[in-house]
């Protein structure tokens, strides 16, 4: 078994294009995205259509917060947050777009989670799919860990954060650095997130995604024409210039 796995793409085209060459370059045809295809970015139809093909030949897409957003009102987003939505969902809504009841449509069907035997696959957390973070100060929540962990089957694969990293259940949290970009999925229960392809948040641009196979999960950093993407999102009135200029920084 060997698939991608990504997450949090938030209309980022170039990040998305770069990152599927790298997956399409290690011959791996099933990609497992974890949710937020939209929001934030300046391309939303353009990474629905390519995710869209690229369930046709197989893998899964889930839901995520600013997926469901774009369906109904943005509720608890900060006010950057909820214009690029109501654009997003403009730009979706467009009478001179083809193919608009069919985009929605599949965002309307996406699900919220997804199980294979010990596998766990969510956006956000094992108790809330959707909307829950798990930060890595949360190791320190002991309360909170076990919590989640009581509902990991073995191993979650997870996004929402934007923050990549590996928790496992004796409330230990390692960087991708700190595990040489790999780690060995044993016999406890660990919480993988995965990183985000379209908004990487740990002071590192590059877009970030994890490729499993069989029990090895290796961290892949991809460099992308983040500038290309901050024009776009600048010559957007709607967009904040903010969320292109920290692309440039990866916060």
């Amino acid at each position: 078994m060997k698939r991608a796995i990504i997450s949090d793409i938030h209309s980022n085209l170039e990040a998305l294009e770069a990152v599927l060459a790298d997956i399409d370059s290690q011959g791996i045809t099933e990609v497992y995205c974890l949710g937020d295809l939209v929001g934030y970015g300046p391309n939303p139809v353009e990474c629905i259509d390519l995710m869209r093909g690229l369930l046709r030949k197989g893998g899964l897409c889930l839901l995520g917060n600013h997926d469901q957003a774009s369906l109904f009102d943005p509720e608890g987003f900060n006010n950057s947050a909820e214009r690029a939505i109501f654009w997003t969902r403009a730009q979706l809504e467009s009478p001179h777009l083809q193919g608009a009841n069919e985009r929605w449509d599949f965002l309307n069907e996406l699900p919220r989670m997804h199980r294979e035997d010990d596998l766990l696959f969510v956006h956000g957390s094992p108790r809330n799919p959707l909307n829950e973070y798990v930060f890595q100060d949360d190791i320190y929540n002991e309360r909170k860990m076990e919590r989640l962990f009581d509902l990991v089957p073995k191993y979650s694969f997870q996004g929402h954060t934007h923050v990549p990293g590996i928790f496992t259940e004796d409330r230990e949290f390692f960087t991708p650095a700190d595990v040489d970009f790999k780690y060995s999925l044993g016999t406890k229960k660990v919480m993988v997130n995965v990183g985000s392809v379209g908004q990487p948040r740990d002071r590192d641009f590059r877009a970030c995604y994890v490729v499993l196979e069989d029990n090895t999960v290796t961290y892949r950093r991809v460099n992308y024409p983040f500038e290309k993407t901050i024009e776009k999102i600048i010559a957007v009135p709607e967009l904040d210039n903010y969320l292109g200029q920290r692309l440039r920084e990866g916060k």
